[in-house]
């Protein structure tokens, strides 16, 4: 089955806009901690900033997309168009409050697309077939998550101001993306409906009905969705598996204080992540779209746990990293699209951004108060005795998740 052209083209939005956002991600942690002094506590001050700054304003986003029931394309291109314009800020930002500044703005760009992009995502595909849908695009995005780090290292070693320079090639990239999504993705999304009997053609529906008067999307009525016994377990336990979840740049510096990993091939570390989310992501959505997507979901955490046990463990085989980031790359694989897919079950088409965003805002808010924990932990007891808490943390949550999450499996 093949996906939808709008999956395709915002697949191919993600991936010109991930090239340009991982090419910054890749050198941030090196640029902040090393060029600019910056303790683990105030690392994980912007860490948290830069990865959970867009939990404020996702509802939001997907507010104002549903309202009207054709704003998704208008909204995504508005947060593309203010992520981009932030990349040559960072030129200027040389000290903690305006990089904090810098970032915020940044995320909040994400935060704004970020649910209206999967909004058309799941409108646009059949319910037995978003899992691949997802997995699709995810796949797409994380080929720019692989490239961004390559484009990164390869300036940082062809310039003498590497890192001013990697931040203005990210720019333009970006406003590559921007260019694209005006261009190719469609203002309207169709809604496929599944069909009742294998092999027989599919109806396609309109997601507005000329003359029908649709209750207008309120963030009350969003908020009401958490009433459904469904949506409410999937936000809860998407929310204490954020607690756990040590972001991606404080993996990435525990790898290179563990194996004392020269600086000059720091950036490069990313690219293990994304090269096992690219290979896993298509897979591991036919997969939800079979045996359910809270099951994947749930052994994607079981996968960042191993990751978070090899880290503790006292091996130092060259095999160390390779193994942490295939597990890194799989835990994304099997959460970030499968995720959304689960949820799209449970949430009706009007409110269809806002509810996303809904479960999406409390992950990320999660996962900000885990970067401000993580890094004081860390300033306080060392790397050490922060990841063992954390992987205590996750592995309490994830008994949690398998005990009281929903059964959510996509309709055949």
């Amino acid at each position: 089955m093949a996906v939808a052209p709008t999956v395709l083209a915002l697949g191919t939005v993600s991936l010109i806009t991930d090239v340009s956002s991982e090419m910054v991600t890749a050198v941030l942690p090196l640029y902040l901690v090393t060029g600019l002094g910056l303790s683990p506590l105030g690392f994980g001050l912007l860490d948290g900033v830069y990865n959970g700054f867009s939990a404020l304003v996702r509802l939001i986003g997907g507010h104002f997309a549903d309202r009207g029931g054709g704003r998704h394309k208008l909204v995504a291109v508005f947060g593309y168009g203010l992520s981009a314009l932030c990349k040559p800020l960072l030129l200027m930002a040389h000290t903690l409050t305006p990089i904090g500044l810098v970032l915020a703005a940044d995320r909040t760009g994400k935060g704004l697309r970020t649910a209206p992009r999967d909004a058309m995502i799941s409108l646009s595909s059949p319910p037995e077939a978003r899992g691949r849908a997802f997995g699709v695009h995810r796949a797409m995005d994380t080929a720019g998550a692989l490239l961004g780090p390559f484009a990164a290292f390869l300036i940082l070693r062809a310039t003498v101001d590497g890192y001013d320079a990697v931040f203005t090639v990210s720019f333009c990239v970006a406003a590559v993306g921007v260019l694209v999504l005006v261009l190719f993705v469609p203002a309207r999304t169709a809604t496929p409906l599944a069909s009742s009997t294998p092999g027989t053609p599919r109806v396609v529906k309109p997601a507005e009905h000329p003359g029908t008067a649709a209750p207008r999307p309120t963030l009350r009525a969003a908020f009401a969705l958490l009433r459904r016994r469904p949506i409410r377990r999937i936000a809860v336990c998407a929310l204490l598996l954020g607690l756990a979840t040590v972001s991606d740049s404080f993996v990435y510096l525990l790898l290179q204080h563990r194996l004392g990993v020269p600086d000059r091939w720091f950036a490069l570390m990313p690219v293990g992540t994304a090269a096992a989310f690219l290979l896993l992501a298509l897979p591991l959505g036919r997969l939800a779209d079979r045996v359910g997507p809270w099951q994947v979901f749930l052994a994607g955490h079981v996968a960042l746990l191993g990751a978070y046990g090899l880290l503790l463990s006292s091996w130092h085989g060259t095999a160390l990293p390779y193994l942490v980031l295939v597990l890194h790359g799989a835990f994304y694989a099997a959460t970030d699209g499968v995720l959304m897919a689960a949820a799209s079950q449970s949430v009706p088409e009007e409110l269809r951004s806002s509810g996303l965003a809904l479960i999406q805002t409390g992950q990320a808010f999660a996962r900000f108060i885990c970067s401000l924990a993580f890094g004081a932990a860390w300033t306080a007891w060392g790397d050490r005795t922060a990841l063992l808490a954390a992987a205590a943390a996750l592995a309490v949550c994830a008994a949690f998740a398998l005990r009281t999450g929903p059964t959510v499996k996509v309709p055949a």
